[in-house]
Parts: C-alpha cells; structure tokens; sequence
C-alpha cells in the first residue's frame, strides 16, 4: 500500500495565481520525487500604491513516499 505524504509550501509570483502555483511545485520538485496533486489552500494578492504587486499562494503538496 503506497504512503503518501503532504507538505505545505507558500510560493508567490508577480505575474499570475497560475504561475505561483507552478514556482512552488518547481521548488518543491527539486528535492521531492513523485508528486501527485497541489491543492491550493488560500490566495493573496499584495498590493501597493493601489495596485497589485504579486500573487501568493499556500499549496498542500502531495507525493507519495518511497518503502
């Protein structure tokens, strides 16, 4: 039976909630084999002088655990 194991990670961009996503699970892959799925948990968009900078997002990032 296969273990799977859950991280969470916080990763932002400034150009989309999109591409946040993808620079955490390109992070996290660096050193995390067999990833399965990113659910996102919250998103937040910083802002300054009226307008928004960067996008940032809080991922569960699920992967399954080697015996």
């Amino acid at each position: 039976m296969p273990v799977v194991k859950v991280i969470e990670v916080i990763a932002t961009s400034e150009k989309s909630i999109d591409d946040a996503v993808k620079n955490g699970v390109k992070e996290v892959s660096k050193t995390v084999r067999n990833i399965d799925s990113v659910y996102v948990k919250d998103i937040k968009a910083h802002v300054k002088n009226g307008k928004v900078t960067s996008w940032g997002v809080i991922c569960n990032i699920s992967f399954r655990v080697d015996a």
